[in-house]
């Protein structure tokens, strides 16, 4: 079955507001549009439920449940336990606080795995850990590529390795990484397993239960939500990690790892994230039980439009000689982040694009160390094209017509 792009765009008010038209948005990896039923809640929330949360007054009560229905659905959708889902400030925040979990969890001689493929939230802090005598090892790309060779991470993982961390896809790279065969290595080393997702949540929240790492990381910001980040954290690990909120929440493993107050709107508003899952799911027929077989329904609707408008951008891309294309050429194995090289500035050449009604990006990308390994000065940075499965085929063509003009 097809997306029905029609339905889809009616649920974001973007693509109704006048001073955003006539302009295809191709920045989608630094922050998606926020589909209607989230704006709903919060501005419910902020109008009716402004308070204090789970004390015995209406409004009050009210406020507490929305936010724990936004756990609640989120987990059932990530196929989790309700307890394993936690929300914070944003995923580079959540990141600090599991590191310094594990700053006080391993002892000096053992080792984590990082890769250069991350954007530095899912890096850089754990490389900290080599302070108090951790040892960190690297697991390489490509530097032709930016492949991950899961063959390289079997000969750093042995008996000392008690963390790998590596994305579901590169915010710049944009190959999906085989996280369920990658977990099974690390799993039978010993060692436990984060991933990043956020480059790879917009596309369709995975199931995170049955891809089978101990935690999984992404942004709401980016898939159609308020500014938070969202972490499952597998109840195995989560409890034995050293508490990093109030000693009276230590045994709320939801609250062990957000040592300050939550937002409480967004937190809500979280679940207007769930709603438009849901009206997806039924307005294309698909199951009517189970949440997170409503979800892959989803998933896999939006992956097949963002595979069929994401390989006429990658086959114009990918023979020129004026640029580098990041990453693989084959939009099935790649999320839509599609990432150039080029002989002159990302971010000027994302300026000209704008000229032509197309909002893209230009820059690093936080992506420092990936860039640099794949010989990309990080000071020229890259023009960085990323859409999600709101994006219009004729946005796309629009898209390949102005690259025409600018390069």
């Amino acid at each position: 079955m097809a997306l029905d792009i029609d339905f889809v765009r009616g649920q974001f008010p973007a693509f109704a507001e006048p001073t955003l038209q006539g302009q295809a948005f191709f920045e989608n990896a630094g922050g998606s549009y926020t589909c209607k039923p989230v704006i709903d809640r919060l501005i419910r929330y902020y109008t009716q439920r402004k308070v204090q949360p789970y004390a015995p007054y209406e409004a009050s009560t009210l406020a507490g449940a929305e936010m724990d229905e936004a756990r609640q659905r989120l987990a059932a959708i990530l196929g989790v336990d309700t307890d394993e889902v936690s929300f914070g400030p944003s995923t580079t925040q959540n990141t600090y606080v599991l590191a310094q979990a594990f700053r006080q969890f391993l002892s000096p001689g053992e080792a984590i795995i990082v890769t250069n493929q991350d954007h530095e939230a899912n890096t850089g802090p754990w490389r900290r850990l080599a302070e108090e005598g951790i040892e960190v090892r690297e697991w390489k790309i490509d530097p032709a590529t930016g492949h991950l060779d899961p063959a390289d991470l079997e000969t750093l993982l042995d008996e000392n390795v008690r963390l790998v961390c590596f994305p579901h896809c590169s915010n710049v790279v944009g190959e999906i990484n085989p996280v369920t065969e990658i977990t099974a290595l690390c799993h039978a080393a010993g060692a436990f397993v984060c991933v990043d997702g956020v480059s790879y949540a917009p596309h369709g929240l995975p199931n995170v239960g049955e891809l089978g790492p101990d935690i999984y990381l992404f942004s709401a910001y980016k898939t159609y939500g308020p500014h938070q980040g969202i972490m499952v954290i597998r109840r195995a690990l989560g409890e034995i990690l050293p508490n990093q909120a109030h000693y009276f929440n230590g045994d709320v493993l939801y609250k062990r790892f957000t040592p300050a107050g939550p937002d409480h709107a967004q937190v809500a508003a979280s679940a207007g994230m769930a709603d438009y899952i849901d009206a997806l799911c039924d307005h294309h027929g698909g199951p009517t039980e189970d949440a997170a077989a409503r979800a892959g329904f989803v998933h896999d609707l939006m992956r097949d439009h963002e595979v069929k408008l994401l390989q006429p951008l990658l086959d114009a891309l990918k023979d020129r000689n004026d640029l580098r294309l990041i990453g693989p050429s084959d939009a099935a194995v790649r999320a839509p982040t599609v990432a150039v090289a080029v002989n002159r500035s990302g971010a000027g050449l994302a300026e000209e694009l704008a000229g032509h009604g197309i909002m893209a990006g230009g820059g690093d990308f936080y992506a420092v160390r990936a860039l640099s390994a794949m010989g990309v000065d990080p000071e020229q940075g890259v023009l960085r094209m990323s859409f999600t499965h709101y994006t219009s085929e004729n946005e796309v063509t629009h898209l390949i017509e102005a690259l025409d003009r600018v390069l």
